[in-house]
């Protein structure tokens, strides 16, 4: 009698009163009610509205209702009517019953100690989570998009959900995805010839956890891992989250005096590193600052005077002496030190620390960001579901750097939060190798910064791959072009890509455009803020602007890192005690929810006593037909403050000239935007993530132009 219902809140029940047709929405409501006597008014009135409806019947019966509860019907009302504990179920349904049912519901498996163990595919798990009694609903029932409140004016949003979050470690989803498909691929590497089962995967990285807890690096101790996108630093990643290790991602690009930094300021106790990057040989620079290196014995404990926390070298290969490599470590494990790091799973946190991140150094010195399993979990998880990967396969061809949040949150931990297959073209990214990445394993995702897509479609491989396999994606890193979004959409068969905004110190993400979302709103936003977040805009005095109206946009939630490692003050000036982030972006919402990125606040130019944003410039400069790319900088100037200074990457085979340039501007942007500084370039100075570093070209257009502050 009483499978039919669900909560809803007194704002919806007053709506459905005026209403004829009830829309099966997901409400949770308190099991007491302090208002009586509008329930009995409501229920008089319910049933005069019923009254005139000669297909209905109405049924009430008293009794304790269970929480939880779940909408079968389009004409279905549950209220509250007593003080006390005790419910009135009101169910108003068609006769025909079964027919009529939708969106079954279905149990999901409990553990002993109440956490229930969802599966992407499976559908979403109802708003609260009660310890013995979960439901959860088929995928028409899912809904994730940020919403702001109704008939508010000002600039905040939050995103409510229909699916919860996860409450699982790293180390216990792997083990979970391993139990249900042992044999599924997880990670590719096409370059090496290497390919993960699942299976394969949790056993590799328990022997590796299980070596590096005989060293003496337990859980909460540091480690680094220094190298390109290959097997052996996804294997670590698993390994340090089944150990309970934190690990520190290094910048492949680092030099000397970076490396020293992170390593000191993380307190790294160990590090597990490449033999080098390109033109770097990592081992070279690490026997510069570690010269016990060349007299120490391989598994002895270091004493340096340099680096005093950092007790073990680690190397890829056998190659190095007076180190180990990750088959001497893994090799010494035995079987009860593994079956330790099955037993340790139960004793690991989700809230524990698990990564630090150190930012990607467009602003000048890293911080290191410190994540949680629950940061980075959730992230990963909520992510995918806007990409769809709950409604299909999910192969992702990841040509973006591991040691950044992109990859390794987005990409390789998709393997756990999704089931998925992650897919490594190359060490570095190279267009021809992830073109034909994508054409071997019949990739469903690809990802990237709009330059890495811009790449591709300029590529001479392009017209020779088949990439109809491809369905979604994800571009992030900096604003894409429009008509590179449309290419992207048209020529590689990428009709849902999203798009999405954050930072390292947000998990990445806090912002996604959905994969239904038009064109328009796909590159002129960020989408809608992710589920269980939360978005406001202020203005310099710290109040909320009303939508449309520009201010710095702040996030807050599950995706804010715990910290910025060992360095408060750092972390007081981005994350107060109200737990807001402020991104130092400043945005424009509207009252649909979508938000859009205007330019960073530290990137804003003066000139003249004029406040100008240099992606308002980029975007009108990235529709001249022989522009491949822009950027647009402050440099100083003795006179009026600043100037605007252009630098741009011209087309293949294309020549563009200045005059040529501001003629194209003179018409579409104010006298005082448009760029006084013209400089042509080939590239730009980035981070490995593909990052612009605006602060490199300040210095090296001021440098080259012969201009002082």
């Amino acid at each position: 009698m009483y499978t039919n219902y669900t909560w809803y809140s007194t704002p919806c029940l007053a709506a459905l009163l005026c209403s004829e047709l009830a829309s099966p929405l997901l409400y949770t409501g308190d099991t007491e009610l302090e208002r009586s006597g509008f329930w009995y008014w409501f229920l008089l009135k319910l049933k005069a509205l019923t009254a005139t409806c000669s297909w209905a019947h109405l049924t009430f019966a008293w009794g304790e209702v269970k929480a939880g509860s779940c909408v079968q019907n389009s004409r279905v009302f549950s209220s509250l009517v007593s003080t006390k504990i005790k419910t009135c179920a009101c169910v108003l349904n068609k006769p025909g019953g079964d027919k009529y049912r939708r969106n079954q519901i279905h149990p999901t498996r409990t553990a002993k100690n109440g956490i229930t163990h969802q599966h992407s595919h499976d559908g979403c798990l109802l708003g609260k989570l009660y310890p013995q009694s979960q439901f959860h609903t088929s995928r028409s029932f899912f809904h994730t998009s940020g919403q702001c409140q109704p008939h508010q004016k000002w600039s905040y949003i939050h995103g409510p959900s229909s699916v919860p979050l996860l409450g699982v470690t790293i180390g216990r989803a792997l083990q979970d995805k391993t139990s249900k498909h042992p044999d599924k691929p997880a990670a590719i590497f096409r370059q090496e010839n290497v390919q993960f089962s699942f299976q394969e995967l949790l056993e590799k990285a328990d022997q590796l956890a299980a070596g590096l807890r005989r060293l003496g690096i337990n859980k909460g101790d540091r480690l680094g891992i220094w190298g390109p996108n290959t097997s052996e630093w996804v294997l670590t990643q698993y390994a340090t989250a089944r150990a309970g290790i934190i690990m520190v991602n290094i910048n492949p690009s680092y030099r000397l005096n970076e490396l020293k930094f992170a390593l000191k300021k993380s307190g790294c106790k160990a590090i597990i590193a490449a033999p080098g990057f390109k033109d770097t040989d990592y081992f070279v620079m690490l026997r510069s600052v570690l010269p016990e290196l060349d007299n120490h014995k391989a598994g002895a404990s270091l004493e340096s005077e340099e680096l005093p926390d950092l007790k073990h070298v680690i190397a890829y290969d056998n190659n190095q002496d007076g180190v180990l490599s990750l088959e001497d470590i893994m090799s010494s494990s035995t079987s009860s030190e593994i079956k330790e790091i099955f037993d340790l799973q139960d004793k690991l946190q989700f809230d524990d620390p698990i990564n630090i991140q150190f930012t990607s150094g467009t602003t000048g010195n890293p911080k290191g960001a410190c994540l949680s399993h629950h940061n980075i979990m959730n992230n990963s998880y909520f992510v995918g579901l806007r990409c769809g990967y709950h409604e299909h396969e999910a192969i992702i061809c990841c040509p973006v750097p591991l040691y950044h949040c992109f990859g390794m949150v987005l990409a390789s931990l998709s393997n756990v939060s999704h089931g998925a297959t992650s897919v490594w073209p190359s060490p570095a990214f190279n267009p021809e190798e992830t073109l034909r990445a994508v054409e071997t394993y019949k990739c469903t995702a690809l990802y990237g910064v709009p330059t890495m897509f811009i790449d591709m479609l300029c590529s001479h491989e392009f017209d020779k791959v088949d990439l109809s396999s491809l369905q979604t994606g994800i571009m992030a890193g900096s604003p894409c072009p429009i008509e590179t979004m449309k290419e992207v959409r048209d020529k590689m068969n990428l009709h849902k890509m999203t798009v999405c905004y954050g930072s390292t110190e947000t998990s990445p993400v806090s912002f996604q455009s959905t994969k239904d979302c038009s064109l328009e709103k796909r590159v002129s936003t960020v989408g809608k803020v992710l589920d269980h977040i939360e978005a406001k805009i202020i203005d310099h005095e710290g109040h909320i602007v009303p939508f449309g109206e520009k201010g710095e946009l702040c996030t807050r939630g599950t995706n804010n890192m715990l910290e910025y490692w060992d360095d408060p003050e750092k972390t007081k000036s981005v994350m107060g005690s109200d737990q807001w982030y402020h991104t130092g972006d400043l945005a424009v919402m509207t009252e649909d929810g979508y938000c859009s990125i205007v330019g960073r606040e530290k990137d804003m130019l003066i000139r003249g006593g004029e406040n100008i944003y240099p992606l308002e410039i980029e975007q009108i400069l990235y529709e001249h037909p022989k522009v491949k790319d822009i950027q647009v900088i402050g440099v100083p100037d003795k006179r009026l403050g600043e100037q605007v200074c252009a630098w741009i990457e011209v087309k293949e085979d294309m020549t563009l000239t200045e005059e040529e340039v501001k003629d194209f501007c003179k018409d579409k942007m104010a006298r005082f935007k448009i760029p006084h500084y013209i400089m042509f370039v080939k590239d730009f100075p980035k981070t490995v993530t593909g990052k612009i570093q605006k602060f490199v070209m300040r210095e090296q257009s001021a440098k080259m132009l012969g201009l002082k502050d």
